[in-house]
């Protein structure tokens, strides 16, 4: 397992030729309906041939990594999970790194929340699947999942059942062999069923904003939980520093406050037009949407000037 570190401060941005594209997906890349246009999958195979690395920066797990997976080429690694995995899709979407929040920062968080905000309800999503307790929304969750309560989800001896992202095709007797043996929580998940989705945000940090790093993506009260110093930032800095690629070089899409880090970090970023409003304080471009291909346009633009 690897720490995120924290990510170095952000670059000026300055007239150069970029080296990365890091782009969100939901909201971002994707279209509403969750599907990548053709003229955004032209756009990323334009920019890898052009010879710029594109990374995935979501907080999708590494399951939901499907609808991206043939449109890396190259290094084939996406971030998921936002910053907490490490994924390999072109080994089946693999799970190869993990920053985790330690079970019992997630279980004192679950207290803490409990006690600010009743009425909350956790799901624990782990290297191998998500697991969640009965009162949590029924959104695309897995029917194989273990349903209990949060504290026996976070207990030191719940072993959940072993998922495919926990296995290796090549382990050391041939066989598939486990990855993740201990099955690291990588994200802890909050729901809310009445709170402004900003607010639980706001009450989260208020009340446990010292045991992990909170922040949010969806349209609902759903807050998204991992361990301290975690974030799309600080793994997408290590990356690039394993690469030789400076803050400067990276151009950086996004539309939900769990992207402000990353487009806070990276030396260009740009807001969708239908970016929160958050997002968009916090960035100086803009593109445009994410139904309107705002990633591609911005890729078409610099493949075509050659710079920033």
């Amino acid at each position: 397992m690897t720490d995120a570190s924290a990510p170095p401060s952000r670059a000026p941005e300055t007239a150069v030729t970029p080296r990365l594209i890091a782009t969100d997906l939901d909201g971002t890349l994707l279209h509403d309906d969750k599907t990548v246009s053709d003229r955004t999958i032209a756009a990323l195979a334009a920019a890898e041939r052009a010879g710029l690395e594109v990374f995935f920066v979501t907080g999708r797990p590494a399951r939901w990594m499907g609808v991206v997976s043939d449109h890396v080429h190259g290094h084939g690694l996406a971030i998921c999970a936002n910053g907490a995995a490490v994924v390999d899709l072109h080994r089946g979407g693999r799970i190869v790194e993990v920053s985790p929040l330690e079970r019992t920062a997630a279980r004192q968080v679950v207290d803490a929340l409990r006690s600010a905000a009743p009425g909350t309800s956790f799901a624990v999503e782990r290297t191998g699947g998500i697991h969640y307790e009965p009162q949590y929304p029924p959104l695309l969750l897995d029917p194989a999942a273990v349903v209990a309560p949060a504290e026996k989800l976070l207990a030191d001896d719940f072993v959940p059942p072993l998922g495919p992202e926990d296995t290796e095709p090549d382990g050391p007797d041939g066989g598939a062999g486990p990855a993740f043996p201990d099955q690291p929580v990588i994200k802890l998940l909050a729901h809310h069923p009445e709170l402004d989705p900003d607010a639980f945000l706001a009450l989260a940090h208020t009340a446990a904003g010292d045991l992990a790093t909170f922040t949010r993506s969806s349209p609902t009260a759903l807050l998204e939980i991992s361990g301290p110093g975690v974030s799309k930032a600080g793994t997408l800095a290590r990356c690039c520093a394993e690469r030789g690629i400076a803050p400067e070089e990276v151009v950086a899409f996004g539309d939900m406050p769990n992207d402000i880090a990353m487009l806070s970090w990276a030396g260009t970023s740009y807001a969708m037009a239908n970016a929160h409003p958050d997002v968009l304080a916090a960035t100086t471009r803009r593109t445009a949407s994410n139904n309107d291909d705002g990633v591609a346009a911005v890729i078409e633009r610099i493949l075509q000037d050659g710079h920033l």
